[in-house]
């Protein structure tokens, strides 16, 4: 059967969505088009997460879901990657109606595939043009690095993805030119801690260190068509105040950080192997908005770790109230199989989990709705990137959702918004003009 549709399907971290965006150019420049139905694809991909047990939970049903299709047409082409795939002797002696397992951010494999194989309709091949008519995203992901060194207890992450591999900071500057050639106007820079980027790497020519990422945020900035750089994810351990200093230096740069805390509690931090202690932590908030007093921060917080008493979350949640943080992504802890902290026993009851994360989540909701209040009345600068049932959608520099109404065209501009409305997750205002 010769290749000509495709359906990708993708779920979990920015990661995932970047390496599928990579995916899809390139099956577009071997002449495959999108489906307009994933079950009517001739080739079905399966970009996979299992940070979680729910997200491991929902690629088995969408892998099993897929089942019955492969079954009716034998000759079309099911593949599966991303972190579900570990071992892949293993899955496919459970799913054998899959004909490919590719690792984590191995979309080049499947090409390889398709070539080697000669799977593709005539018109395809190797020279086929680029067909994609559609306009780029205003904001993309630009992969720095790939894997991560740190051995964090509860992270399946490194044992998926390996350890840390940077990418020169000519090809990166290289893809963003790219990007903004087609209209891109914002890219973050990415990976899954961004704040050792580069210790791999040879040093630059004229210099004696490897380049790291305040290098890198100099170096993209010079692309004058991208209005906008952000970066995640960080890591507390690494983040070098050079970093902190190009961010307050560089004015596309955008002065918001991800920069995950786990828990505030020392004897977790330690379990979790994180590398830290929470009045170190404390330490780098308050350089950061020291240095950047008008910067956002946002973080992550796993509740219900193994062994985590009522007074060690109780730490958690003074951390996060003194603190006060733009946004706090909270999850439940979930056992991860391989990794050190499944060894240790999952004791804190599944109710008693839900009702940690519903009380982070609550007590956020208050704090990110006094911090968003003041801004009604405000003039913000937004960077519309499409619209959502209607309305224009856009985030200012320090990443809060903006929507307004207006007849007028501002997809992947810059423009002033009077805000008239907050609440704790979104803005409303009115557009008072282009930047």
């Amino acid at each position: 059967m010769d290749l000509q549709t495709y359906a990708i399907w993708t779920i979990g971290c920015q990661m995932n969505f970047a390496d599928s965006w990579q995916l899809e150019q390139e099956l577009l420049r071997l002449g495959l088009r999108e489906a307009p139905r994933p079950e009517k694809a001739d080739l079905v991909v399966l970009n996979t997460c299992v940070v979680r047990q729910h997200a491991e939970t929902k690629c088995v049903g969408r892998l099993t879901s897929l089942k019955g299709w492969k079954r009716r047409r034998p000759g079309a082409l099911l593949v599966v990657m991303g972190c579900f795939v570990g071992d892949a002797q293993a899955l496919h002696r459970a799913y054998p109606y899959v004909d490919l397992f590719l690792k984590p951010s191995d979309y080049m494999g499947l090409i390889h595939h398709l070539c080697d194989h000669d799977l593709l309709a005539a018109e395809g091949g190797a020279a086929a043009l680029l067909r994609d008519d559609r306009p780029a995203p205003v904001s993309m992901h630009v992969p720095i690095s790939y894997g991560c060194d740190h051995h964090c207890t509860y992270c399946i992450v490194r044992l998926r993805r390996g350890r840390e591999r940077s990418r020169p900071v000519s090809e990166i500057v290289d893809e963003v030119r790219a990007l903004a050639a087609r209209g891109v106007r914002e890219v973050t820079l990415l990976g899954q801690n961004v704040d050792s980027y580069g210790h791999d790497l040879p040093p630059q020519e004229g210099s004696t260190r490897s380049p790291d990422l305040a290098d890198l945020l100099h170096a993209v900035h010079k692309v004058q068509e991208v209005l906008r750089i952000r970066f995640l994810t960080s890591h507390p351990a690494d983040l070098h105040p050079r970093v902190v200093e190009a961010v307050a230096d560089l004015p596309r740069v955008c002065p918001h950080f991800e920069l995950p805390v786990q828990a505030g509690d020392d004897e977790v931090l330690k379990r979790m192997a994180r590398g830290y202690t929470a009045a170190q932590y404390r330490d780098l908030v308050a350089h950061i908005r020291t240095r950047i007093p008008d910067c956002s921060l946002a973080t992550d917080v796993i509740v219900g770790f193994p062994g985590e008493t009522p007074a060690q979350y109780k730490a958690t949640l003074r951390l996060l109230k003194e603190l006060r943080f733009d946004a706090v992504h909270v999850a439940a802890y979930s056992q991860r199989p391989g990794t050190p902290a499944a060894r240790l026993p999952d004791d804190v009851p599944p109710e008693e989990k839900e009702r940690r994360r519903k009380a982070i989540d609550d007590m956020q909701k208050q704090i990110v709705g006094e911090i968003n209040l003041p801004w009604q009345g405000e003039q913000v600068e937004v960077l519309v990137e499409g619209k959502k049932k209607g309305r224009w959608q856009g985030r200012t520099p320090t990443n809060k959702l903006v929507f307004f109404d207006d007849p007028g065209d501002w997809r992947g501009k810059l423009v002033h918004v009077r805000i008239t409305w907050t609440g704790p997750w979104s803005m409303i205002g009115e557009v008072e003009g282009r930047l």
